[in-house]
């Protein structure tokens, strides 16, 4: 049995707005700034509660109120990520949900749940006061419709964020309660798990000013990009599915670097011991997020491009069409290009999560010891963040903006961490092109048609390998064979039978291409930042031995 996301859990981007004038391909919109537009609509607020909230938040008092403020709304979304196993660290085979007990998984929720009570009084202050009177009123009440009265009344009242936040406490409060029942239980299975956290998940479905359920949202006053050279590469990218996606690439990647920071913080704060039902939480939204991300753009970036560029190109009179023929295939060209940008950090973003999780992450039922848990938490910070970070320089190169580390990523640390990354990968893969034309110079094409698919799965595999992996490398690295590497790997993809003529020509450029990469791996090394920092070579094959599933 496997369980899909809680109903309403989707991803939400809203629909470019078409406008009524013919635009020429590759020419920017005017007045259009997708980036802004995905910061205020992905929540689905109306205006008088988006002005309500922002309103409130100009006024809260609370010391570190928009830390105390991202951490609520993560740990609530983290409930609905949670309650799908498939957002649990562990190892990758299939399990058959109904024969675990998921009684450690309920302790670590209500440890979440707890938090989240505790960073609502925080931002309640003398509200909170008057709630916990509230609570007493309806204990002591000797008639039973002067209590319902009390309690529907505070039911009803979200007029106002802070209304809204004493409404959702109130329930999450009850939701505690229920929970320590639930765990003098000898077993919890699965479907008693997911209908208490449906339960909690409720709270804030329906909560008017604090319900962030839905995947690849976004909030202004989290999620603003601090990079200006960022911000310019966003509004420079022209064409509208084009601007959008880019935008929403890079506004993920930067929310995955800031769930990042909160980990690191969880991992730090020794003043909370709920620190396995913090993490978790943060963790399973991170993965639901990388899954939602990786997913929207395996399957529509190319799709979205395309329909975009058909629409474009139907505005050109007939008339024009040889006049504009070069420049019109100049932007099919570059929008294939950004496809391909698009899908690669896709698929890098997906191998290095399923590795995290599978391999770095204990799995919840394990119930490591808190100091053990803090280290691996801090460990996974350490090797997930430079990824990240070089996905989102990788996402510049291919937009044919180089972006630097050091106006990107403020300190010294990132960009050391980011360049021994880039290195250890540049090494990874040239190994990987190494076995691969090795492999295929001692294949033989001339093996009977029924064994070659699994004879030659290794093609199959190194093409995987490569949209993940070298992909990202030809563009950080200018190769200047791209174009003849591409059409290399193009030429494999394109036919379920191996023709001798295309693997040799996948040969030859998987051969020149590690050469270039072993120049690369040296040239990164002689860095400033890296000068001091060795190569751990034994490291590097124990995380190869893990991206090739050993």
């Amino acid at each position: 049995m496997t369980h899909s996301e809680p109903r309403g859990f989707s991803v939400t981007v809203p629909p470019p707005v078409v406008g009524p004038s013919p635009v020429p391909p590759g020419k920017a919109f005017s007045g259009r700034n997708a980036y802004a537009e995905l910061l205020r609509d992905t929540r689905g607020m109306k205006r008088e509660q988006q002005q309500a909230r922002d309103a409130w938040f100009a006024g809260l008092a609370a010391e570190r109120k928009d830390e105390i403020l991202f951490e609520l709304e993560i740990l609530l979304k983290g409930l609905a990520c949670f309650a799908n196993p498939r957002n649990h660290p562990g190892a990758g085979r299939r399990r058959t949900f109904v024969s675990l007990d998921f009684r450690e998984h309920l302790g670590q929720a209500q440890g979440g749940v707890l938090r989240i009570v505790q960073l609502s009084r925080a931002l309640l202050g003398d509200r909170d006061r008057a709630f916990v009177f509230n609570r007493y009123l309806e204990t002591v009440l000797p008639e039973d419709s002067a209590r319902t009265r009390l309690s529907l009344s505070s039911l009803a009242e979200q007029q106002t964020p802070e209304e809204s936040l004493v409404v959702m406490r109130q329930g999450l409060t009850n939701v505690v309660e229920v929970m320590n029942g639930l765990l003098k239980l000898p077993r919890v299975p699965f479907r008693l798990f997911y209908s208490m956290l449906a339960t909690a998940i409720r709270e804030s479905a329906q909560s008017t000013f604090f319900n962030p359920l839905a995947a690849l949202e976004f909030r202004p006053e989290f999620d603003r990009i601090p990079s200006g050279q960022v911000l310019e590469l966003i509004q420079s990218v022209t064409g509208e599915h084009a601007h959008r996606l880019v935008a929403l690439s890079f506004l993920s990647l930067f929310r995955m670097l800031r769930y990042l920071r909160l980990i690191d913080g969880i991992a730090l704060d020794h003043t909370d011991r709920r620190v396995g039902g913090r993490a978790y939480l943060v963790l399973s939204v991170l993965r639901s997020d990388a899954r939602a991300l990786s997913g929207y753009l395996r399957r529509r970036a190319g799709g979205l491009l395309a329909d975009g560029f058909q629409r474009d190109l139907l505005r050109v009179p007939a008339s024009q069409i040889g006049a504009r023929f070069d420049e019109l295939r100049s932007e099919g060209d570059r929008l294939v290009a950004i496809k391909g940008a698009l899908t690669g950090v896709a698929s890098n973003l997906r191998l290095e999560l399923r590795r995290t999780f599978e391999h770095d992450l204990p799995p919840v039922e394990a119930s490591l010891p808190e100091a053990e848990l803090r280290a691996r938490l801090r460990e996974v910070t350490k090797n997930l963040r430079p990824a990240i970070q070089n996905a989102v320089l990788f996402l510049g190169k291919a937009l044919k903006r180089t972006l630097e580390e050091g106006n990107v990523f403020d300190d010294l640390a990132a960009r050391r961490a980011s360049s021994d990354r880039l290195r250890r990968d540049v090494w990874m893969f040239a190994q990987i092109a190494r076995a691969f034309a090795s492999k295929a110079r001692h294949a033989d094409p001339t093996i009977d048609q029924w064994s070659k698919l699994q004879s030659f799965a290794f093609v199959r595999e190194f093409l995987g390998y490569f949209r993940a992996m070298g992909y990202p490398l030809l563009r950080v690295g200018d190769y200047p064979r791209f174009d003849a590497f591409m059409s290399a790997m193009n030429g494999l993809s394109e036919t379920d039978l191996l023709d001798p003529q295309r693997l040799g020509h996948a040969i030859d450029e998987a051969e020149a291409f590690h050469e270039f990469l072993i120049d690369l791996f040296n040239a990164i090394s002689e860095r400033e930042e890296l000068k001091d920092i060795p190569f751990d070579r034994h490291a590097a094959a124990r995380a190869l031995r893990l991206y090739l599933g050993d």
